[in-house]
């Protein structure tokens, strides 16, 4: 373990000067007073009494100072093993100041984030046991029924039996989100990167939502029309996945007879940019930083009742992420949402 006493060299050296200057002038008036002044004696004790002073204070400070820093140091490592494991002890005081400072700080800091991570797994496992605990109540109750003697009626059966059902498909929505989502996490989830042409990515994405928009009467369309491909770099399904969710998103919370369109731009020399927007019912300004929290729902309630596992726009964050690229969201109440993602353009 290193030792830096450079300090303490200045400090004694000024003390043993004071000493000896002290030292001197009693030992010149004394012989003054008593004998002859020599010249060769006062410069032979002056120097005997620097030397004798130096090495005295200097053992003295370095025994003292670093039997107390050390003491700090090891308290200080007890606490953080990582930074101050075998460290260089100093017994500058303002350096000594300035680390224990910074570890304060960022001891702080890491108080501060452990907090915020625990309220969010509260808050994550309340909304998983939430989103699955309404489904299996829900499953369970037509279930007892039938069992209760309501499977007899053919027309009652059947009905409970395609509401069970779709109670189960609610979970398994659940259930295959946040393991795509984990997947995506801990890189489990490799991404199968390809050449493809991302306007006819959107169009089988709009080909299969179709009858979903026509249910709301929403029209999905392109802000006008491609008549050459653009070709990006990326996984095709995860993209084609991102598009879906967002779509979705965009007809589950836009209103009857909207719109719903989508625009492919260049945004730089490499990149594109996919604008998927709407004329719905918009996002307040509060809840945008949230948007893509798993389970987190502008309009609890309303979003429940159009189902769907909660996680879509967290999935959509992830996989863009996954390619290393940029995601956006613009909205305002009554001027409906715009959410945007960026690719790399295929050479």
């Amino acid at each position: 373990m290193a030792v830096n006493f450079e300090r303490t060299y200045r400090f004694a050296v000024f003390s043993a000067l004071y000493i000896t200057l002290f030292s001197t002038s009693v030992a010149a008036l004394l012989l003054y007073l008593f004998l002859t002044i020599s010249i060769q004696f006062l410069v032979l004790f002056a120097v005997c009494i620097a030397a004798f002073s130096f090495l005295v204070i200097q053992y003295r400070v370095e025994k003292y100072i670093y039997r107390k820093v050390k003491k700090i140091y090891d308290d200080v490592s007890l606490l953080e093993g990582s930074t101050l494991r075998s460290p260089s002890i100093t017994t500058d005081m303002a350096t000594l100041t300035r680390e224990v400072k910074k570890f304060a700080t960022d001891k702080k800091l890491e108080i501060e984030m452990l907090k915020v991570r625990e309220e969010y797994r509260r808050e994550f496992l309340g909304n998983v046991s939430h989103e699955l605990k309404t489904p299996l109540f829900t499953i369970q109750g037509y279930l007892s029924t039938l069992l209760g003697g309501a499977m007899k009626d053919k027309t009652i059966r059947k009905k409970y039996l395609e509401r069970a059902e779709k109670g189960v498909e609610r979970l398994i929505y659940i259930v295959q989100d946040l393991d795509m989502i984990a997947k995506l996490e801990s890189g489990d989830l490799n991404l199968e990167m390809s050449r493809f042409n991302i306007v006819e990515i959107i169009q089988n994405v709009f080909d299969l939502l179709e009858m979903k928009a026509s249910e709301k009467d929403i029209l999905l369309m392109f802000d006008r029309k491609y008549t050459k491909p653009v070709m990006v770099i990326g996984d095709p399904e995860k993209i084609r996945q991102v598009l879906i969710n967002l779509i979705v998103n965009s007809i589950k919370y836009g209103k009857e007879k909207g719109t719903t369109e989508v625009t492919v731009e260049d945004l730089v020399s490499n990149k594109i940019i996919v604008r998927i927007h709407d004329n719905g019912e918009g996002i307040e300004k509060q809840h945008i930083p949230r948007l893509f929290e798993r389970f987190f729902r502008v309009d609890k309630s309303g979003a429940r009742s159009e189902g769907g596992s909660g996680l879509g726009l967290s999935i959509v964050k992830h996989i863009i992420e996954a390619h290393n690229e940029k995601l956006y969201v613009e909205s305002s109440p009554g001027s409906g949402s715009e959410f945007s993602f960026t690719l790399e353009k295929a050479k």
